[in-house]
């Protein structure tokens, strides 16, 4: 995989904006699932490949184990859309932690995904964030860490 950076995927915002699901994002239920280096993120993935269990995001690449951090991923908590300055919302979450007896290994990112919706294709990947090299826990509490610029921001100019 060519992990290199973080981001919003395309297709998610233009079909928040053309309404193409009804969706809800502070109040959709919204899944964190880990990945190895296997694949390639690209912010411009259509629908169905930036979908969960899809294209790169097949299980089969997916970092998991059992109730720690289980296959499909962990829930999003503490959901907030704000706008914290002049032209920017911003999308932000609790950071994401695994059981207190984890044991994950060659975690490059995740994918952020909404499990609420279906169309226009079930688990529609919302984003993906890259960790900056290889992660890894033995026996302990695996973190995701949002940034405090939260998920992703929108800058309207």
């Amino acid at each position: 995989m060519a992990w290199a950076n973080s981001s919003i995927f395309r297709q998610w915002v233009a079909d928040m904006i053309t309404r193409t699901e009804a969706m809800d994002v502070d109040t959709d239920v919204h899944k964190v699932a880990l990945y190895n280096n296997t694949g390639t993120p690209s912010k411009d993935s259509t629908a169905a490949n930036s979908a969960y269990a899809v294209d790169q995001w097949v299980v089969g690449n997916e970092v998991s184990q059992a109730v720690q951090w289980p296959v499909a991923g962990v829930a999003l908590a503490g959901k907030a859309v704000t706008t914290p300055s002049t032209g920017v919302v911003m999308f932000d979450g609790t950071d994401t932690a695994s059981g207190s007896a984890a044991t994950l290994a060659s975690v490059f990112g995740c994918l952020v995904y909404d499990d609420t919706m279906t169309t226009p294709v079930a688990d529609q990947g919302v984003s993906f964030h890259y960790f900056g090299g290889t992660q890894s826990v033995t026996n302990g509490t695996f973190t995701v860490v949002w940034h405090a610029n939260g998920l992703f921001r929108i800058t309207v100019t």
